[in-house]
């Protein structure tokens, strides 16, 4: 990896004795140089060269001196590292130039195999601190993709010996449909779309988030919410009701005048459910999500719910009957199930 590197001295022949000194390295691509006379040049030539790794300043120059320049590098390039070649060897000079955040210290006249060494520790340092703000960058970015649920399991020691490795949970489930959705996408153009989808889903996750569940993907225009802990079956259902009030509340005009409102149908179910990361660990695609029944009887009964409506399982309202208000509906036969169910929707 190339290393550029902006020398700051108003020396004359310093420059063609770096050119000199280094020509293989240069000619190698290991080096690159950049030239300026004084600080506010070598100020000028960072912003023309943003990618620049080290500075080799002088301390006595005109216009502006190397100590000076120092003290103006953290707003200019905070990355950047400094390394002092200066015959100002004294006690002083050297103090001073640290406190600003001189990274090293040459003395003139130079020994360029000193140099050297000097100019690829620092080099190594700033690529260190380069992938670790790269690592921060990516970090932030993967929690715009990742619940922090997934990221917390990611993080722990032994994740990467046990990725294939599952675990049998008791948890709630609640998928959310947003109704009529995509027959909107016949009479609005595909950005106003993914805008309005984005509103919505944003504030569906914060009354999930606020009621402890977490996302555990986005399917179309459907949420499927986790939810385990102490109680995890009332807060998913208080998620659910918080989500139906809060989408329901939009309302949009549409081009042809009329006045579109979102409702959204949701099926809740709570049980045992197998979870872990499913996908290949050869491909390293994995999705760490949750299975099995119970994860399928909350699908459709999502499938079966009309507009506004929290459509939950006879067992499940046995076991919160006393904490929602419900309402018995009918038996409904289920895909993939041989028996039909009888079927209640939460009311409040």
């Amino acid at each position: 990896m190339k290393t550029k590197i902006l020398v700051v001295d108003d020396e004359a022949d310093l420059e063609l004795l770096i050119k000199q000194k280094f020509r293989r390295k240069i000619r190698e691509n290991v080096y690159e140089f950049v030239f300026a006379s004084n600080g506010q040049q070598a100020l000028d030539a960072l912003r023309q060269h943003p990618d620049t790794d080290i500075i080799l300043s002088d301390i006595n120059m005109p216009v502006m001196d190397g100590l000076t320049l120092l003290s103006r590098l953290q707003e200019t390039n905070p990355v950047v590292k400094t390394v002092i070649v200066s015959a100002y060897g004294d006690m002083q000079n050297l103090r001073t130039a640290m406190n600003r955040g001189a990274f090293d210290f040459v003395t003139k006249p130079v020994d360029f195999a000193d140099l050297e060494t000097t100019m690829d520790k620092t080099a190594q340092h700033v690529q260190q601190l380069r992938d670790t703000l790269r690592a921060i960058q990516e970090n932030n970015i993967l929690k715009m993709y990742v619940d922090e649920t997934v990221l917390n399991v990611m993080a722990r020691p032994e994740f990467e010996h046990t990725l294939m490795i599952s675990e049998t949970v008791q948890a709630s489930v609640a998928f959310i449909d947003i109704c009529g959705f995509t027959s909107l996408s016949e009479v609005l153009p595909a950005a106003d779309i993914v805008g309005m989808l984005n509103t919505y889903f944003d504030q569906m996750v914060k009354e999930i988030i606020a009621q402890g569940g977490h996302v555990d993907k986005f399917m179309g225009d459907a949420v499927m919410a986790v939810f385990r802990g102490e109680y995890h079956l009332d807060r998913a259902i208080d998620a659910a009701l918080a989500v139906r009030a809060t989408v329901q509340a939009n309302e949009y005009t549409l081009p042809d005048g009329q006045r579109y409102q979102p409702q959204v149908s949701i099926g809740v179910n709570t049980g045992e459910m197998v979870s872990g990361n499913i996908g290949s660990a050869s491909l390293k695609r994995l999705d760490y999500t949750v299975i099995g029944d119970t994860v399928n009887v909350s699908q459709r009964l999502q499938s079966v719910a009309q507009p506004g409506q929290i459509i939950i399982t006879e067992s499940t309202y046995e076991l919160v009957k006393e904490s929602f208000q419900c309402r018995p509906l009918h038996e409904v036969t289920l895909k993939n199930k041989a028996q039909p169910i009888m079927i209640y929707e939460v009311v409040a």
